[in-house]
């Protein structure tokens, strides 16, 4: 009896292995920057001969890489699978906010983000190249980055989202290491207004983006994403909005990006039909 159910459990471990999502973490070289950026590549376990699948891409937090979603959320293979779309982790530094920098032209993570490691993704992997099947999104600074970077690159994403973002930069002016991308708030403060998500959508593009916005009410960024909310309805610009108990930490990052996927995956599919 005892060697059937190890037979069984062999078996049964071996399909779902054999089923599951494959990972990869890949070299990109950044021309902007001239240096080589790593990156983790989730692709659904369908080997259908001529599938080709929408991407989101996957932005980390200050102070973290690109190997921070797939360490902390390995469930984030079974998400792939399940909503049939691939995941893109790319590293945007230890806290570039996801901006070319005004202050530092060493940083140019909006041009690696948005351009060179999309085009890396496009040239080697089977992904559908339309902004229709591309959506960004991502937690803390990334969840700025998100929506930075979907709002001003709104011709090749056609969604973004932010869970937990620093969506107004003038509220952590003195942390995270953005003075130094950006300067001085005295001396430089027409910049940081142009840089900060919450006067970003005052330009909000004629390309419409679909948008989702997360953060618990436990969150040091949740006063600053309830104020990004209720700006977006009086502009009336259509988004998605959830608030519900949670701090600023992974046990909630984890549940938000299963309901960010599958709000891309819907996106996905009305877009395709």
């Amino acid at each position: 009896m005892k060697k059937l159910i190890v037979v069984l459990a062999s078996i049964f471990t071996c399909t779902f292995i054999s089923h599951a999502a494959e990972v990869d973490t890949v070299v990109i070289y950044s021309k902007s920057m001239q240096k080589e950026m790593k990156c983790v590549v989730i692709k659904p376990s369908d080997k259908q001969a001529g599938k080709r699948w929408p991407v989101v891409y996957l932005l980390h937090g200050y102070s973290g890489n690109y190997s921070n979603w797939i360490t902390r959320v390995p469930q984030l293979m079974q998400h792939a699978d399940e909503y049939q779309l691939m995941i893109v982790c790319p590293d945007g530094g230890y806290s570039s906010w996801y901006f070319d920098s005004p202050a530092d032209p060493t940083m140019r993570y909006e041009t690696h983000i948005a351009k060179e490691v999309p085009a890396y993704i496009d040239e080697h992997y089977p992904t559908i190249r339309d902004r229709a099947a591309r959506a960004i999104t991502g937690l803390s600074m990334g969840g700025h980055g998100g929506l930075f970077l979907g709002l001003r690159h709104a011709d090749f994403f056609g969604a973004c989202g932010s869970m937990s973002g620093g969506v107004d930069l003038f509220a952590t002016k003195n942390k995270f290491d953005i003075t130094k991308r950006l300067g001085d708030t005295s001396a430089h403060s027409d910049t940081w207004r142009y840089y900060s998500v919450i006067n970003l959508i005052e330009n909000y593009p004629k390309d419409s983006v679909a948008m989702i916005i997360d953060c618990g009410v436990d969150d040091f960024f949740f006063t600053d994403n309830r104020g990004l909310h209720e700006k977006l309805l009086r502009l009336k610009i259509p988004h998605e909005y959830i608030e519900r108990p949670g701090a600023h930490n992974w046990a909630y990052w984890s549940n938000a990006v299963q309901f960010q996927l599958l709000y891309f995956r819907n996106y996905f599919n009305r877009r395709k039909s």
